[in-house]
């Protein structure tokens, strides 16, 4: 394998990750597979106190559901000394420096400094403190959080979905980098893990965009050469809302406990809002030789939940036997190759196919209307005897039409009825054979 591309999906363990969440992991997984670069797992946990084991293993199985299997798997938690060290570097350098101001202190500034008209940064008034005044302080029981100084200039990259960006880091406050309690924030492990992991391309939403140029200024305060980045556009719903953790909204494990597809789930979320088509493709490895992630377009993802079902539709009407018979065989639906062959068309989800099993099985609620009954009674004395094959629908239904006259919907329709007790389905020529002549029988009369 070629180890000259990595990239990393780094998920916080808080919560299921949902639709929205899977779109850069896939889009990272694209990368990975199109390049045949590594892709890393990488849980940001440093927040001990939301983080949970059972959130950590259900992302990666949600991951493993959609087909994303990662080359390694990493926990920013167990990499503390290295966070702390490149901490150390950043102090002596005079590049992260102690603030003790308060939250409502902070929010107080903000606000006098939007009333005169200027832009509510930081004013780096901690840079001023004397020794004497950060004792006070100390003193008074306050722990100072540490904040990075930017160099206040013009930060150009080259953004593979984006082209050309600049980040302008003199119109932003010096970014947080760890709370008074002594936790990190997210961007110092971040960016310190991808230096030490090696990390080639960051791909991810571009809610990030603007986190950029102050991430690249750190690369550079750590003696690293900063990663390729992308930013795709971000999945929305119909109205243009985000996903949300909390809103549980089309989680991943929802999704597959109600029966989707994974592959179906997985191509909306990484083909809706691309220049290709939201189309059926046999597995993300195929998917890959063509897709690129500068195919990804500028505006908004925009995705209808409703669309998935029908998608989903698609995905089942074009699998095969071989492609479901373990699953089947999981669900004891029996019969199963002639049951999937005949009914697969009619199918949204795979274990639709049991409401069809209990169709053929029985017993079903037949439906005879009064001006139907003599024809019903006819049809059931011209049934033919068995074997029966594809052909057995067209031959009695011809010699039903020669016997009644009846044609058309005036005759398939009652029969479909009786032996099904629905106005649709499958195909009865298919249907049938499945049913045999003791149960037609019995549903005729």
């Amino acid at each position: 394998m070629n180890m000259s591309t990595v990239v990393r999906f780094a998920p916080s363990p808080t919560g299921y990750i949902h639709l929205g969440n899977a779109r850069p992991a896939l889009m990272n997984w694209m990368f990975a597979l199109k390049t045949g670069g590594q892709f890393i797992l990488r849980f940001d946990d440093t927040d001990l106190e939301r983080s949970k084991k059972e959130y950590a293993d259900a992302i990666e199985k949600d991951l493993a559901w959609l087909g994303i299997k990662p080359h390694r798997l990493e926990r920013q938690s167990e990499r503390k000394a290295a966070h702390d060290a490149a901490r150390d570097k950043l102090i002596a350098d005079g590049r992260l420096y102690p603030c003790y101001e308060t939250a409502d202190e902070l929010d107080r500034r903000r606000k006098r400094a939007r009333a005169m008209g200027r832009p509510p940064i930081y004013d780096r008034a901690a840079l001023k403190l004397t020794d004497e005044e950060k004792a006070a302080f100390e003193a008074e029981g306050r722990k100072p959080h540490w904040r990075f100084k930017l160099e206040g200039k013009e930060v150009h990259f080259d953004d593979v979905v984006r082209g050309d960006q600049v980040v302008n880091t003199d119109t932003m406050s010096d970014p947080v980098l760890i709370r008074a309690d002594g936790s990190y924030l997210y961007t110092l492990p971040s960016v310190v893990d991808d230096i030490d992991m090696g990390v080639t391309h960051v791909i991810r939403g571009e809610d990030h965009v603007t986190n950029t140029g102050a991430q690249i200024e750190l690369f550079e305060a750590l003696g690293a050469t900063a990663p390729t980045f992308g930013h795709h556009n971000l999945l929305t719903d119909a109205t243009g809302e985000g996903f949300s953790k909390r809103k549980g909204s089309l989680s991943i494990t929802n999704l597959r406990e109600e029966g989707f597809e994974s592959l179906a789930v997985a191509l909306i979320a990484i083909l809706t809002g691309t220049s290709q088509p939201v189309a059926p493709h046999a597995s993300l490895d195929e998917l890959a030789q063509t897709f690129d992630i500068s195919m990804v377009s500028r505006s908004a993802a925009r995705f209808d939940p409703a669309e998935l079902a029908g998608f989903n539709a698609r995905m089942v009407h074009g699998l095969s036997y071989d492609d479901v018979k373990d699953r089947l065989a999981e669900m004891g639906v029996e019969d199963a190759e002639r049951l999937w062959n005949a009914v697969h068309e009619n199918l949204e989800k795979v274990q639709d196919i049991r409401d069809w099993q209990k169709l053929v099985s029985g017993p079903v609620e037949t439906v005879v209307a009064d001006e139907d009954k003599d024809f019903i009674a006819t049809a059931a004395e011209r049934l033919p005897q068995e074997p029966w094959d594809e052909n057995t629908w067209s031959e009695w239904t011809n010699d039903l039409k020669a016997e009644t006259g009846r044609k058309g919907k005036q005759l398939f329709m009652p029969l479909r009825l009786a032996l099904t007790g629905q106005s649709h389905g499958p195909e009865l020529k298919t249907l049938l054979p499945l049913l045999g002549r003791t149960a037609c029988l019995d549903r005729l009369s």
